[in-house]
């Protein structure tokens, strides 16, 4: 299958090792030769040189073959004129990425439609929305919501001395059988492990728990974690993210925000827009002014500047001074592994945004959607079971599944399960599953007819 990629900046370049690695035929387009000199050194991709709002431009790069375009400039007008290009050109799908709500806000009088856009990705919206679950969450390093907010997917670490240490999961479910939870995946050192019920936890292992949204808290106690509030919080830039942020914590009971933004304009308008939060004009890297506006007396501190090693180094001070929850905007990849290594609680990325919806075409259409979490090499697939799948002939423990794949909730209709040994899964159900990424094609298998 032929892909054409438009920007060759970060996002870009993560999605076209994506589509890269899924062994398709890859174009990245861009302006700047020197970026897509890189691209060329690190992918084994093809590159064209021109704007992608050229009808030319993309010719050149072959779009009369291709079936999905993504559009990941820094700038709105161009993915969205490239989008709309590739629908008239006969691409099936259009992806563009809208840092604007222009096109998505209700009372638009264009919508995405309109422009022939298949589907508009915010990767900052995401980003924000997940920080705000993070904050909300307190003891969590990782927060996913599954089937419509219905079932949560936690991820936490272990401290030393968490009551859980040494423990199997199978007497825990046995000794907590009132709670119905699942742990569906642990990430241990560099692996990751799609655990069974004899698996023993340990010291520093970062569990991820799957269960409903009012089951969690009694998860986290039994795990030897507090999930008390965070009402104190303090943001380091003034970033869309981090006014998105801002934003939604400061009209929440019992919170109190102040938010850090160098550029003296940028501060004054969100100080007249962000009427609940406190607005401070100065610099992020002076540590000075962060202690002296109460950075140890804060619950929460989240740095989402444009500059991620200061994002990185002023968590760590947070943590010096005994912040209890710090979270840093991480655009580069390979920062995110060790993040919580060196004393980091949390790590967002805007690139997972774009890349979630992209692996979500690539799959068969039964495949409803896809997602990632931080430092796990498992994908989460939402998948619908065809009439005569294999999957739907015997109840889960009787299927002898792949050792790589966890079957983890079944949504029947309207209704949601954790799965167990005893689920059966009927055609039409859609089953939310971990597995590796050498595995999917075998669990689509299991799933279609």
């Amino acid at each position: 299958m032929r892909a054409i990629v438009i920007g060759a900046g970060v996002v870009g370049f993560d999605v076209a090792k994506l589509l890269s690695q899924a062994e398709h035929d890859v174009v990245v387009v861009d302006t700047d030769a020197d970026a897509l000199a890189h691209v060329n050194e690190k992918l084994d991709v093809m590159t064209v040189t021109g704007n992608g709002t050229s009808t030319k431009v993309l010719e050149r790069a072959g779009i009369r073959d291709a079936r999905i375009l993504v559009a990941v400039t820094a700038i709105d007008e161009v993915n969205i004129i490239a989008c709309m290009l590739g629908d008239r050109l006969g691409v099936d799908t259009t992806i563009a990425r809208v840092r604007s709500d222009e096109l998505t806000s209700t009372d638009t009088v264009l919508d995405s439609q309109d422009f022939g856009i298949d589907l508009i990705i915010h990767p900052e919206e995401s980003a924000a929305a997940e920080v705000t679950r993070l904050i909300r969450r307190a003891s969590a390093t990782d927060v996913l919501m599954l089937a419509d907010d219905r079932l949560h997917l936690v991820g936490l670490r272990l401290d030393p001395d968490s009551p859980v240490i040494g423990r199997s999961l199978q007497d825990l479910v046995m000794e907590r059988s009132d709670l119905r939870f699942r742990v569906m995946a642990i990430s241990r050192g560099i692996r990751t492990i799609l655990p069974g019920g004899s698996e023993r936890l340990r010291k520093n292992d970062q569990v991820f728990i799957l269960a409903r949204p009012k089951t969690i808290p009694p998860v986290l106690e039994m795990l030897g974690k507090s999930d008390r509030r965070l009402q104190n919080i303090m943001i380091l830039g003034g970033t869309d993210i981090g006014a998105k942020v801002a934003l939604q914590l400061s009209q929440e009971k019992n919170k109190r925000v102040k938010l850090v933004e160098s550029n003296r304009d940028r501060a004054v308008t969100l100080a007249e827009t962000l009427g609940n939060c406190l607005v401070i004009h100065g610099e992020g890297s002076d540590i000075d002014l962060l202690v002296k506006e109460g950075l140890s007396d804060m619950d929460a501190f989240v740095a989402v500047t444009a500059d991620e090693e200061s994002n990185l180094v002023t968590c760590l001070l947070a943590k010096h001074l005994e912040v209890r929850k710090t979270v840093a905007l991480l655009s580069n990849g390979g920062y995110i592994p060790i993040s919580q290594s060196i004393g980091l609680d949390a790590a967002v990325n805007t690139k997972l945004a774009v890349s979630r919806e992209v692996m979500r075409f690539l799959r068969g259409k039964h495949v409803k959607s896809v997602a990632t979490v931080h430092g796990l090499d498992a994908e989460i697939l939402e998948i619908e079971a065809r009439p005569q799948a294999t999957i739907t002939r015997d109840s889960l423990m009787n299927l002898k599944l792949p050792g790589r794949l966890l079957i983890a909730a079944v949504l029947k209709g309207d209704e949601i399960e954790i799965a167990t040994g005893l689920t059966r899964i009927e055609p039409g159900d859609r089953a939310y599953i971990f597995v590796m990424p050498a595995m999917i094609a075998q669990a689509e298998k299991l799933f279609d007819h």
